[in-house]
């Protein structure tokens, strides 16, 4: 693990995506915001999942510091034209060390939570591309290019 004793406190923020492709026959079941299958309301399902996993990264990850988050927000966007969803994690805290990983790994988690509800309806749904778009606080704050 990193030594951070002698590193300050600052407010941290970090902002992940994770894209998934909706096949057909899902994007069809997208209902005001939603899809519901016999399992129940995938979104908020995932929504719930994505906290969970951002709040327990350290367990996860090797060497990856526990952190208490400040916030933690998941929002799913679908994008029925394109046939996928983005789904966007935003965290916050006030530490020694930086939130990627908990922003990245709440994004994974809610997509994979996603996966396992969907998948009855059809196993055609790819998770294709996880990253962190933004980063704030510490020695250097990073934003993706546009």
């Amino acid at each position: 693990m990193v030594n951070v004793g002698a590193k300050a406190v600052t407010k941290r923020t970090a902002h992940a995506v994770a894209l998934v492709t909706l096949p057909g026959e899902l994007a069809g079941l997208l209902r005001d915001g939603e899809i519901a299958t016999k399992k129940g309301p995938i979104f908020q399902t995932a929504i719930l999942a994505g906290v969970m996993g951002a709040k327990k990264t350290s367990e996860l990850i090797p060497l990856c510091h526990p952190l208490a988050l400040d916030d933690c927000q998941i929002e799913i966007m679908p994008d029925v034209a394109r046939g996928e969803i983005a789904i966007h994690c935003r965290v916050q805290t006030h530490a020694k060390t930086g939130v990627e990983m908990e922003a990245m790994t709440g994004a994974c988690v809610a997509a994979l939570t996603f996966y396992d509800m969907a998948k009855a309806v059809s196993h055609g749904i790819v998770i294709k591309a996880v990253r962190l778009l933004e980063k704030k606080g510490g020695k250097r704050d990073y934003r993706v290019p546009r």
